[in-house]
């Protein structure tokens, strides 16, 4: 019996504002992460991804949600219990938002004295339209009540807290824009306003040359009267802010600010003269930003959530969250370690070669390193390194030893990268991977300002002082840039500041030759051989060239078989054949010559392999003998087995979708092939083959997830 479990889940954020909440009662967080819902406890390390049904946070005693859409509409939404246990959804009011603009904020709130609900509504103008739920012609509907005035930017967050405790059981409302600025509204019960603030509380207003317009806003529901005004203006982001949060600790209310300046802020009220301040900032506040570097700039933070106990996540371009909590003992917040994952496609996956750790790329342009914390007895899956951060999508990867890899993107080249001797050492303390060769590993990488090629750097003692060129500025002549050794000398996985900045991977090779985008690479088991095929239209360009790895030339002539893209090249496990497979439809087997051992001829090919396009194609190990399958676009897994000169059909798998990877596990296993496939909808099956006749034996499909 096989049993199959997740080990780990590597899963980035979406980068958008609301795509990620935090629950107080079961401490998760759940976020966005592509078409999925990710759900992540700060306190364990992997994510899980569920695709059912969502559960919608409403207000205590309400089912009422609302959603905005582009088409300048919000729709008010109700929960409705139905049987076995399930949810109803029943639209109850489409609102048309005049002027007409998109709503990227909403927020919903009860009014005490009524139980009504107030909606507030902004987005991409710099006006917030606040509704409240009133009886009109027979039935409850929100209507326009108010529209508050001051931003003079998209407001991109709007978020309702009632102050607990407060004589008049108040509402606050803070809104968060473009402009930098954070503004906070007072709903109040009652014609009554509260003390007006003095002008002298915000000296620097008079320098900007701004008012704030202490207009009074009137609201009714149900016959009660409410004031909304102007209560204060938040000024500290040097960018676009994105989001902000309530919550209250040891009964003031606290408000977290999440902005493009890379900076978390924490506001709160000076009890003695009433002026909101910051009492807290994390994240970068320094020249370090680096906005136009690849390792420097993250893009800021898209989100700022917090949790009742004291703990704070921030999500940023890169899709991968950072942690702090407060020790109250040291009265300091600390980072650690968090959720992190590609944000678009995996479009490549290679492990080492001892098996240590995972290599994988994507569409987002970076190439990440996963591996195996050991704390003692526990065990646990991490990103260690982002070796590659590139300026092209990142279509492939393959590891050549133990401590280098190829990879190709949506670029006429390919780079090679090698280990820095910080990652190895790194690896070697959390994840007991050793490494050879360590003194003569390049020490530590970084990449130039614009460029795209990552420069071997030093690494010196703190005491030292580094030394950072403008490379812009800088010629041959110049001394390279430093890094400090204590960067990476952890005692825990890298943080997401870390990844993005001190573990690249120096490049060491750049292989030329293809015309357009690479598509597909593979290297030999030995490590010699580079396979690699681009993006074709014509027999022209499907070529498949090899390249040496010791001089790193071109092995000439370059293979020919197929008349459109390569999209899978992979050589078996005794480097004998060389197996590629392509869009048109056909697969092909090269053979190794008995003399030339860098020499690789056409032995068999088959035209019509699939009824549509092969996607993928693996070797079985050579111990079952030389069997090989393909996946294609017709959802079919087919096996093909040696006889003679020629590759013969003889076993098919179907899927439901089309088949877009396939793998055999390397080795055998109570004498049968196993081999994982995946369709284009999510959906892992494992089979099992005997290796002698290829029968078909066990059967297992994972959840599409």
């Amino acid at each position: 019996m096989v049993k199959i479990k997740t080990e780990y889940i590597a899963a980035g954020g979406n980068r958008h504002p609301a795509a990620a909440d935090w629950d107080a009662e079961s401490g998760l967080i759940a976020f966005g992460a592509d078409r999925n819902i990710a759900l992540w406890k700060p306190s364990v390390c992997t994510p899980t991804l569920e695709k059912t049904d969502v559960d919608f946070a409403t207000f205590p005693d309400s089912n009422i949600f609302a959603s905005g859409s582009a088409d300048s509409t919000v729709k008010i939404w109700r929960l409705q219990n139905a049987d076995e246990g399930k949810t109803n959804v029943a639209l109850e009011q489409t609102v048309k938002l005049v002027p007409r603009f998109f709503p990227l904020a909403l927020a919903l709130a009860s009014l005490t004295a009524s139980r009504s609900l107030v909606l507030a509504v902004a987005g991409t103008a710099s006006i917030i339209q606040v509704f409240v739920k009133a009886h009109a012609q027979g039935q409850d509907t929100f209507g326009l009540q108010a529209t508050l005035t001051g931003h003079e930017g998209w407001i991109r967050s709007l978020s309702f807290v009632q102050q607990i405790g407060h004589e008049h059981h108040d509402i606050l409302l803070a809104s968060a824009s473009q402009d930098k600025y954070i503004r906070l509204w007072r709903i109040r019960q009652g014609e009554d306003l509260p003390a007006v603030n003095a002008a002298g509380q915000y000296p620097v207003i008079a320098t900007l040359g701004r008012t704030l317009s202490n207009k009074v806003h009137r609201l009714k529901a149900d016959s009660v009267v409410y004031s909304i005004t102007f209560e204060a203006l938040l000024l500290g982001h040097e960018d676009w802010i994105y989001t902000t949060s309530w919550r209250t600790h040891e009964t003031q209310l606290q408000l977290l600010s999440a902005s493009a300046d890379n900076s978390l802020a924490i506001w709160q009220c000076d009890p003695a003269s009433g002026v909101w301040i910051c009492t807290t900032r994390l994240g970068e506040i320094s020249a370090q930003k680096g906005s136009t570097t690849a390792t420097g700039s993250t893009g800021g933070f898209w989100l700022g959530l917090w949790s009742s106990e004291g703990q704070v996540v921030a999500l940023g371009r890169t899709g991968g969250f950072r942690l702090w909590t407060y020790a109250k003992e040291q009265d300091r917040w600390l980072q650690d370690v968090a959720a992190s994952g590609h944000v678009k496609e995996v479009t490549g996956l290679s492990w080492s070669k001892d098996g240590g750790y995972l290599l994988s790329t994507s569409s987002d342009q970076t190439t990440r390193l996963h591996a195996e914390w050991r704390m003692g007895n526990t065990r646990a899956w991490y990103e260690f390194a982002r070796p590659q951060i590139h300026g092209y999508d990142i279509n492939c990867i393959d590891t050549l030893g133990e401590s280098r890899f190829v990879s190709g993107a949506d670029e006429k080249l390919l780079r090679v990268f090698d280990q820095p001797r910080a990652i190895a050492l790194l690896l070697q303390k959390l994840c007991a991977i050793k490494g050879t060769r360590k003194d003569q590993m390049p020490q530590a990488a970084d990449i130039p300002v614009l460029g795209l090629s990552n420069k071997a750097i030093k690494a010196v003692d703190d005491h030292q002082p580094t030394i950072k060129v403008d490379h812009e500025q800088s010629d041959a002549a110049s001394p390279g840039p430093e890094s400090n050794k204590s960067n990476l000398n952890l005692d825990k996985p890298p943080f997401e500041d870390h990844l993005a900045r001190y573990t690249l991977w120096p490049e060491s090779e750049k292989l030329y030759g293809h015309g357009f985008e690479i598509s597909a690479i593979a290297a030999s088991q030995d490590g010699t051989l580079v396979a690699t095929a681009c993006r074709a239209s014509t027999i022209h360009h499907a070529l498949i060239r090899i390249f040496e790895t010791t001089q790193w030339r071109e092995i000439k002539p370059p293979l020919t078989a197929h008349s459109l893209t390569v999209t899978r090249l992979q050589f078996s496990d005794d480097d004998q054949y060389l197996l590629s497979v392509g869009r048109d439809r056909q697969w092909a087997v090269f053979e190794r010559s008995q003399d030339q051992r860098q020499i690789y001829t056409l032995a068999a090919a088959n035209q019509k392999g699939h009824s549509r396009m092969i996607l993928d194609g693996a070797w079985a190990p050579t111990s079952s003998g030389r069997i090989f399958a393909t996946a294609g676009r017709d959802k079919l897994v087919k096996l093909w087995q040696e006889q003679g000169k020629d590759f013969l059909y003889k076993a098919t798998i179907s899927a439901s979708h089309s088949v877009t990877a396939v793998a055999f596990l390397p080795k055998l296993l109570y004498d049968n092939l196993y081999i994982a496939s995946g369709t284009e909808n999510g959906t892992i099956s494992l089979n099992g083959f005997t290796s002698a006749g290829l029968a078909t034996g066990m059967a297992y499909t994972f959840d599409a997830r």
